[in-house]
């Protein structure tokens, strides 16, 4: 009034746009956006009050969203009860629509009774100010999004439309506001450290005491609640309410609830971007409005300090928090829907996408019951996805007995291969040593001796040669060096024969076998063995030498009966 001017205002202002502008030459333009309706702010100038001059606030723009205080929403939200209360299946008499005053109603089917009943609820202006909400938040959100520009809201205090205004925009803005974790800041910051007054707008209990005493719990007076339904007449129609004197003095309004709805208008707009479902919404108003934790009690942060709320009362988050562990990404309060990918950046809605509906799982749900199942579908959805997850944690399950099946098919594969080359090399041993025992065999029956063996592993060596007639009978095992190619029979007797196999490619220094070489009548004239077909004492590819222990023979007792025999012979 008067072309009054806030100097320190104006300053204030130019700084913050100077800092927002950083190195940058020119600043960004600034709008300044006036929640409250234009006739508001001129009505406020007779009490000292009143709006910008976009002159007096260099590169600026003053708007006007036009949206009303809170005895406006505090009678909007009165009049959307009554008429659900009238027009629903159920009344708050326990009455049903459809017998209420002569079927005078919705459910009556007479035509100028359904126009009553939907100018009813236009004139409830419920839904007109969802919409107002609504779209001074995506002008705000389209701005910062699509200009880069700077806005300053405000309204007549600053915490009641100015709360709702900016935490919608940050919700359009920024998708870590659509999570869990960003709506909880989201609320802490622009509500409840804000300093939007819960005990007042919504008849919270008065909280008294200090931080080292148990509080002090009382209702607030009716003052502080909502007006009653106004009383139907005979007709079906309303009788006027008597204005009440203290309609100033009640701070009762529905702010946070008019912005749970504004945020369930979002979710059905883009039911893909948020993490949490509408029914989380629900429970979260249900547990705000119960009092039965402390985060919302008191009018700001300081007097929830004082009094000690945090200490003395639970808390809401860690509450619902351990109700979404409990089932985890099947609870009811994450949205089936999510999918962070698909709206990376801001939300954007146009005009013609604002008109809101009436929020059914909320406001229907005691009136018309039946008809707020409107989330039923998600609900099948929910167990058709818990009933996939069920048959693809299944269908990974066989798959992973599958693959160790497979697995140890493979593993006893290769040790069957395994076992039919030791069996093959088994057999090739076996085999060989049949003939090299067949070879020793015949060498030693060579030396007129025979051979028996035994199933232990002994060879028993009978020699017939002995004048006597006197069987002398020799023990010996078998061992093998196969490191060096040397097979040899050890006798246990004091007549012992040694026996040791020689490859062909070894050249043997032994006397022996020299000697054999040139004794042996089926060497063949270039020098080459022809054993086994000349009978010789020769294994394979590998020669036999046979060497006596003379020393041994020296060592034999010789029997005097034997000369005497052959001297009396004489």
């Amino acid at each position: 009034m008067m072309n009054m001017r806030s100097n320190t205002d104006e300053k204030l202002v130019a700084a913050l746009c100077s800092q927002l502008g950083g190195d940058k030459k020119g600043r960004r333009k600034l709008y300044i956006a006036d929640a409250r309706p234009r006739k508001n702010a001129l009505a406020n100038v007779a009490m000292g009050g009143g709006s910008e001059s976009p002159s007096h606030y260099f590169q600026s723009e003053v708007v006007f969203f036009g949206i009303d205080n809170i005895h406006a929403m505090r009678e909007s939200l009165s009049r959307l009860r009554d008429y659900l209360d009238t027009h629903g299946s159920t009344s708050s008499d326990g009455t049903l629509s459809l017998l209420r005053h002569g079927g005078w109603t919705w459910g009556g089917g007479n035509l100028s009774s359904m126009s009553a009943s939907v100018a009813t609820l236009g004139d409830s202006g419920w839904l007109i100010h969802v919409q107002s909400v609504l779209a001074g938040s995506a002008w705000i959100a389209a701005r910062v999004a699509l200009e880069s520009a700077s806005v300053l809201v405000h309204c007549s205090d600053g915490w009641d439309r100015t709360s709702q205004l900016i935490s919608l925009a940050n919700l359009l803005l920024d998708p870590y506001y659509r999570t869990f974790t960003g709506f909880q800041a989201l609320i802490e910051k622009d509500w409840l450290a804000f300093g939007h007054p819960f005990e007042e707008r919504m008849g919270m209990p008065t909280v008294s005491g200090c931080s080292d005493k148990p509080l002090d719990l009382s209702r607030q007076s009716s003052v502080g609640s909502f007006p009653s339904s106004p009383m139907r007449q005979s007709s079906g129609s309303f009788a006027p309410q008597a204005p009440s004197s203290s309609h100033a003095q009640n701070q009762y309004s529905p702010i946070f609830l008019q912005w749970i709805d504004c945020v369930s208008q979002l979710l059905r707009m883009y039911p893909f971007a948020f993490e949490f479902s509408s029914a989380f919404l629900v429970d979260l108003l249900d547990c705000v409005l119960s009092c039965r934790f402390g985060n919302f009690f008191c009018n700001s942060e300081k007097e929830r300090q004082l009094v000690g709320v945090s200490e003395s009362c639970g808390c809401l988050w860690a509450y619902l928090a351990d109700l979404r562990s409990s089932e985890g990404r099947s609870h009811v309060h994450y949205n089936l829907f999510y999918s962070p990918l698909k709206h990376k950046g801001p939300l954007l809605p146009p005009a013609a996408a604002l008109a809101p509906t009436l929020w059914p799982q909320f406001h229907l749900r005691w009136a018309c019951p039946s008809e707020a199942q409107a989330g039923e579908l998600e609900a099948q959805c929910r167990n058709m996805s818990l009933k996939f997850s069920e048959l693809q944690k299944a269908k990974e399950g066989a798959e992973k007995k599958a693959k160790e099946t497979t697995n140890a098919m493979e593993s006893l594969s290769a040790e069957l291969q395994n076992e039919k080359r030791l069996s093959s090399s088994a057999m090739a041993l076996a085999k060989r040593a049949s003939k090299e025992s067949a070879a020793i065999k015949r060498a030693i029956q060579s030396l007129g001796c025979k051979v028996h063996f035994a199933g232990g592993g002994d060879t028993t060596v009978d020699i017939e040669t002995n004048p006597m007639g006197i069987t002398q009978e020799s023990v010996f095992s078998h061992s093998k060096r196969e490191s060096d190619g040397i097979v040899q029979h050890q006798y246990n007797s004091d007549l012992s024969i040694s026996i040791s196999a020689v490859a062909d490619d070894v050249v043997s220094n032994n006397p022996l076998d020299r000697v054999c070489g040139a004794i042996c009548p089926s060497r063949a004239r270039d020098g080459g063995c022809r054993w086994p077909e000349a009978g010789c004492a020769q294994l394979c590819s590998q020669f036999i030498g046979v060497k006596a222990n003379y020393d041994a023979i020296d060592s034999l007792s010789i029997y005097e009966t034997y000369f005497d025999t052959r001297e009396e012979g004489k």
